[in-house]
């Protein structure tokens, strides 16, 4: 871990994936589909709580094994998004937003992983 990074607030993985996540709540808030709707919140949620979870570890080893979780849930959440604009539950415009930063959080993660290594 490096020694900028005091807790696991500092890492700017966790800051754009609880940006995401918010997002993901307020497009998808309305959704009546409950069972799609809770399962892209809990994708997304994901995200931020497991580096957030691994971080607390104080291990490496182990917050590399929940970066790699957080990174799972960020493809989870982007898979889920197309579904969302394949059944018209999103529009054009939130999915590039959404899709941008699943991508953008992803590769965070990817280079705090390598980080450790």
């Amino acid at each position: 871990m490096g020694s900028k990074i005091r807790c696991f607030e500092d890492v700017i993985a966790w800051q754009k994936a609880r940006t995401l996540s918010k997002n993901v709540y307020k497009v998808f808030a309305k959704n009546k589909d409950y069972s799609f709707r809770s399962q892209i919140n809990r994708a997304s949620i994901s995200i931020s709580n497991n580096i957030a979870e691994g971080f607390e570890r104080h291990t490496n080893k182990e917050l590399q094994s929940f970066l790699y979780i957080a990174k799972g849930s960020c493809g989870e959440a982007r898979s889920m998004i197309y579904l969302a604009l394949d059944l018209g539950y999103i529009s054009e415009n939130n999915f590039k937003i959404i899709y941008n930063q699943t991508i953008e959080v992803s590769k965070l993660i990817a280079g705090f992983i390598k980080s450790l290594k």
